[in-house]
């Protein structure tokens, strides 16, 4: 007989909205992922305080007020399990850190305490594992949308986002530029490094698009350049190899893992010379592509949620 579905609570301070349908759609995409598996019937208490600090106590009290029925309460991001610690309930309580609550000084205390009133602690990568300051039982990744991301003709999204490069090469950066931790500076010092070598480079920092245009981006790249200082999974990196589109990324999150050994891309400290050498044979190519996307499939959704289910029973 198949055991029935388990209920399961996600609360979040990170989930998409009207106004923001971006936002936190590593979440949503995983909630959906644990739907269609029909082996969980799971509920989102959501909240969005950023810039507006004072929303995590105001979510504290709802939950407090609140019944909580449910077989398992999954809480992401370490400041979202402080506010589930406020929560009248039985069920054991599933913490999933994603990066900064691992790294901000003050936030990193807070977390701490979350784990150590958990059933079990998630980090979305192992490098994001070996830097949290408190025990971690499973490394389960956000889960990529192999349905989404996908390889297509590069000429054709081209054409789609109305791109006339005329012959130029393309490398795209996917993170906001403005964002210190993301070392944009790195990245275009490594295109006009390139670029002084092989006319024709173009480097474009590709963030707040519309979710439905990021796999025309990525197919439209030449190369995909990731120079952060730090990561929690960093899910570009596996989306882009979802499109066979090869990948240059600092050693952070989960780039290690997905890289390390695969034709075409690096996973290096950034190194201009070194780098500018791995780009350029890279567009030396007539199209350039990468076997990633049997990398990827390891990262997809179906299976991060199977992890998840398995998790989830074993409490």
């Amino acid at each position: 007989m198949a055991s029935d579905p388990l209920r399961v609570l996600i609360v979040t301070n990170m989930y998409p909205s009207p106004s923001h349908p971006s936002y936190g759609v590593f979440v949503a995409d995983q909630v959906g992922a644990l739907r269609a598996t029909g082996e969980a019937e799971v509920e989102v208490f959501d909240w969005d305080a950023r810039r507006r600090p004072w929303r995590y106590a105001l979510a504290a009290l709802e939950l407090a007020l609140t019944r909580v029925d449910a077989d398992v309460v999954h809480a992401h991001y370490g400041l979202s399990g402080a506010v589930t610690l406020a929560a009248q309930r039985r069920a054991p309580l599933v913490l999933t850190v994603h990066g900064r609550d691992c790294h901000h000084p003050v936030v990193k205390r807070v977390t701490a305490l979350v784990a150590s009133r958990a059933a079990a602690v998630v980090a979305v990568s192992a490098d994001l594992a070996a830097r949290c300051p408190f025990p971690v039982d499973a490394v389960i990744p956000p889960g990529v949308d192999l349905d989404l991301f996908h390889p297509l003709p590069r000429g054709e999204v081209r054409a789609a986002l109305g791109l006339d490069l005329g012959g130029a090469r393309l490398v795209v950066f996917p993170a906001d530029p403005q964002r210190p931790e993301k070392r944009f500076a790195d990245a275009r010092v490594l295109v006009e490094r390139v670029a002084g070598q092989r006319p024709g480079v173009e480097l474009r920092a590709v963030f707040g698009r519309p979710r439905s245009e990021m796999p025309l981006w990525l197919n439209a790249a030449d190369a995909v350049v990731i120079t952060s200082e730090r990561e929690g999974y960093g899910l570009a990196c596996a989306e882009a190899l979802a499109c066979n589109v090869p990948v240059l990324s600092t050693p952070v999150g989960a780039a290690p893992d997905l890289l390390t050994g695969l034709d075409g891309c690096l996973c290096a400290a950034f190194d201009a010379g070194r780098w500018a050498a791995h780009l350029d044979a890279v567009l030396a190519a007539e199209d350039p592509r990468t076997a990633g996307r049997a990398i990827a499939e390891t990262q997809g959704l179906p299976a991060s949620a199977r992890r998840l289910l398995q998790l989830y029973r074993g409490l």
